[in-house]
């Protein structure tokens, strides 16, 4: 079955990095989109940055410059980088993918960024 499974998340000072994983299976990974969303405190759940399975990366204005979302087909990964965080990128970040119209979500890693 489709499984993805988020890594990498803690806590952190504003300005400083944290790098998220997420690990893929049960699906062909290199032939899907793949996705990061986000659900801030009170917000609702909201793209970050997806990735084609050609590389074109897509994502949203408030984290361009600051996050990279990049994939790994040989290992299954997906991964955003994070550099210059700030407190309102505190949030539960979720890997997604949408296969064939049917939706997957991992189980969230929370990052908290706070002085």
């Amino acid at each position: 079955q489709v499984q993805l499974v988020e890594s990498g998340g803690g806590s952190v000072q504003p300005g400083g990095s944290l790098r998220l994983s997420c690990k893929a299976s049960g699906f062909t990974f290199s032939s899907f989109f793949m996705r990061w969303y986000r659900q801030r405190p009170g917000k609702e759940r909201e793209l970050v940055a997806a990735i084609s399975p050609n590389n074109h990366i897509v994502a949203v204005e408030s984290v361009k410059g600051r996050f990279t979302i990049a994939r790994d087909n040989r290992e299954n990964t997906v991964s955003l980088q994070m550099n210059n965080l700030e407190a309102d990128d505190t949030a539960m970040y979720y890997c997604y993918a949408n296969l064939f119209n049917d939706e997957y979500w991992g189980k969230g890693t929370l990052v908290t960024v706070s002085s």
